[in-house]
């Protein structure tokens, strides 16, 4: 029961304290899950986060999900899923009432501004460390460098492009199987 409350509380104020969504989460999903509690390896995160963005829904959620199904089952999800979503709801219910009001205002407009900055900074931060952990060589940087420009220049649904490339790797893999037989 302990380490489900835990799970509740940990996502709870991941998703308290963070704006922006699934992307933006992920250097928080990596503090605090990998290097805090040591619930997850980067690379399990990394699969997770992957995985998450295959599947029908919000990307954060989803991670939220697996995260909490990867250390403690379903009772984990659940905890870890009710823990993300509790807050942007409370926050949600509470700016709706006032938002509209004072959309326009100056403040308010430079405080998004600033927001939005350190959200993709953020991004940024996080994808580096990620990058340096997942691309290990040079078939890695290809389909590293490959997926950058489809959904960076044309656009590509991220589904196709995670699909795409575990594609890829498969192919790898037997080719290199292959060679050694």
């Amino acid at each position: 029961m302990a380490k489900k409350r835990e799970l509740f509380l940990t996502f709870a104020r991941i998703s308290a304290s963070c704006f922006g969504g699934g992307y933006a989460m992920l250097p928080f999903f990596q503090q605090e899950l990998v290097e805090k509690k040591g619930w997850l390896t980067d690379e399990e995160l990394l699969d997770l986060h992957a995985i998450a963005q295959c599947t029908p829904g919000v990307i954060s959620v989803n991670t939220a999900t697996f995260c909490g199904y990867r250390t403690q089952g379903v009772s984990g999800a659940l905890a870890a899923t009710a823990g993300l979503l509790t807050p942007p709801i409370l926050i949600v219910l509470i700016i709706s009432a006032f938002f509209w009001a004072y959309a326009e205002h100056p403040m308010i407009q430079h405080a998004l501004a600033g927001v939005r900055a350190c959200v993709c900074a953020l991004i940024i931060s996080s994808t580096v460390k990620l990058y340096k952990k997942a691309v290990l060589n040079l078939p890695t940087f290809l389909v590293f460098l490959t997926v950058f420009v489809l959904a960076a220049l044309v656009g590509l649904s991220p589904a196709l492009l995670v699909l795409g490339a575990a594609a890829v790797g498969l192919v790898y893999a037997a080719i290199r199987k292959e060679g050694k037989a």
